[in-house]
């Protein structure tokens, strides 16, 4: 499977990309911490199949210092003992606001409640932003078929 569009060598796609990248400098500047930004980052996008993020989110945890089996478990979270509980209630957020298309019911109470125990306002905003904005990055690279491995730490910051 081929790249199908470089989306950015157009004009609209160029214009496109500028506003997309500036309305993600909210939730990096956030107060939410960049460990959570890029752990709920990693597991929306196993959960769509995204090739290009799993690489971009798994190469940044590891240069942010996390261990392998931290990043080797996101896929599996729910069966690890190795996330806090602020974490898990963000990934659990993270998995029930992708799934929504596979009619499920959307985030659940529990889960809502567990992100307003460990999240204030603005990082829950931040989390909120960032699995829409994550889900729709997903389904643009793998639109146009966009391939993982060539990302290199930091490449966009």
């Amino acid at each position: 499977m081929e790249p199908r569009f470089a989306l950015t060598d157009n004009e609209i796609g160029a214009k496109f990309a500028k506003r997309f990248g500036t309305a993600s400098l909210a939730i990096v500047q956030s107060p939410l911490p960049k460990v959570t930004q890029e752990l709920v980052s990693l597991r929306v996008s196993q959960i769509n199949g995204c090739g290009w993020c799993v690489d971009i989110h798994t190469k940044e945890l590891a240069a942010a210092g996390e261990s392998a089996v931290r990043i080797n478990l996101v896929a599996a979270w729910r069966e690890a003992t190795v996330f806090g509980e602020a974490e898990r209630a963000a990934l659990a957020l993270a998995e029930e606001g992708t799934r929504i298309a596979d009619g499920a019911p959307g985030v659940s109470d529990e889960t809502w409640a567990a992100v307003r125990e460990h999240y204030d306002d603005d990082r829950t905003a931040a989390l909120v932003a960032l699995v829409a904005q994550m889900n729709s990055a997903n389904r643009l690279a793998v639109i146009v078929h966009q391939k993982g491995g060539s990302y290199e730490p930091g490449m966009f910051g």
